[in-house]
C-alpha cells in the first residue's frame, strides 16, 4: 500500500529523532535505483508538512550538487534499495566511499533500506548480479561483518546466509525481517526496533563446536505501524 501524504515511516522517524533536533536536515539517496526520480517524488510527498528539512542527491546523469558538500552538511542520510553492487561501483567513482566515512566519523546519522542496509557492512546477500541471490563482498566496512535484509519474506536468504557464513564467504552477522532496523551507535548494535510486530532481526555467525551457523534471535522493539491501519 502507497503510504498517504505526510507520513514518514516509522523506522525514518527514529532516525530523525536520533538527531534530537527540531528540523533536522535529511539528505536521500536512490544510487542503487538509478535515482530513479519518482522515488524522490514519493519521499517529498511522505515529508509534506513535516518539519524535517529534506534534500536529494542524485549521480546521474551528473551530481545535482557538490557530493560532499550537500551530505557533510546533513542530520541524517538515508539510503534507498535496489543494486547495492552497482550502487558502491558508482559511489567511489565519485568518491562518496570516503564522503560517507567522514560523515560516520562526525556523528551524521546513516540508515537505509536493503542495499541501503548492506553497503555500510563488509558484504551481504544480494540479487545485484541477476535473479539468483549471490554473495557481495564489496561493501563499505563502516560496520564489521555482514548483513542480510528481507530475511523473511525471499525464501533464498535464509539458507544462503548460512551457508555463505558457514563456507567463510561472508563473516558472521545481522539478518533482518523486513521492516526491522538495527540500531548501532560507533560498532556497538544498541538496539532492534521494527515497524511490523513480530518482525526480528538475528545474529548469525559460525558454530565454533559443530559445522553450520548459529542463529540467535534478537526481539525487536515495535515502533509501530508504517500505515494508518496497521
Amino acid at each position: 500500500m502507497m503510504m498517504p501524504e505526510g507520513h514518514v515511516p516509522s523506522q525514518l522517524d527514529y532516525a530523525l529523532r536520533l538527531t534530537r533536533k527540531r528540523t533536522p536536515r535529511i539528505c536521500l539517496l536512490n544510487t542503487a535505483a538509478g535515482d530513479d526520480p519518482r522515488w524522490a517524488m514519493q519521499m517529498y510527498d511522505r515529508f509534506a508538512g513535516h518539519p524535517a528539512r529534506v534534500s536529494h542527491l542524485v549521480l546521474f546523469p551528473m551530481p545535482n550538487a557538490d557530493p560532499a558538500d550537500l551530505l557533510l552538511s546533513q542530520d541524517v542520510i538515508f539510503v534507498g534499495g535496489g543494486s547495492v553492487a552497482n550502487m558502491l561501483a558508482v559511489w567511489r567513482v565519485h568518491g562518496l566511499d570516503i564522503i560517507m566515512r567522514k560523515a560516520w566519523h562526525t556523528g551524521i546519522v546513516l540508515a537505509g533500506s536493503s542495499a541501503g542496509g548492506i553497503c555500510w557492512f563488509e558484504g551481504g546477500t544480494t540479487d545485484s548480479f541477476g535473479r539468483e541471490l549471490k554473495p557481495f563482498t564489496d561493501g563499505l566496512g563502516l560496520l564489521a561483518g555482514s548483513f542480510c535484509p528481507h530475511y523473511n519474506s525471499e525464501r533464498g536468504r535464509r539458507p544462503l546466509y548460512h551457508r555463505l557464513i558457514e563456507e567463510g564467504t561472508l563473516r558472521g552477522g545481522i539478518a533482518c525481517d523486513d521492516g526491522v532496523g538495527a540500531h548501532f551507535i560507533d560498532d556497538d548494535l544498541t538496539e532492534v526496533i521494527a515497524d511490523r510486530p513480530g518482525s526480528n532481526a538475528y545474529r548469525v555467525e559460525p558454530s565454533i563446536t559443530t559445522s553450520g551457523v548459529v542463529e540467535t534471535r534478537m526481539e525487536a522493539r515495535f515502533l509501530g505501524a508504517t500505515t494508518p491501519d496497521g
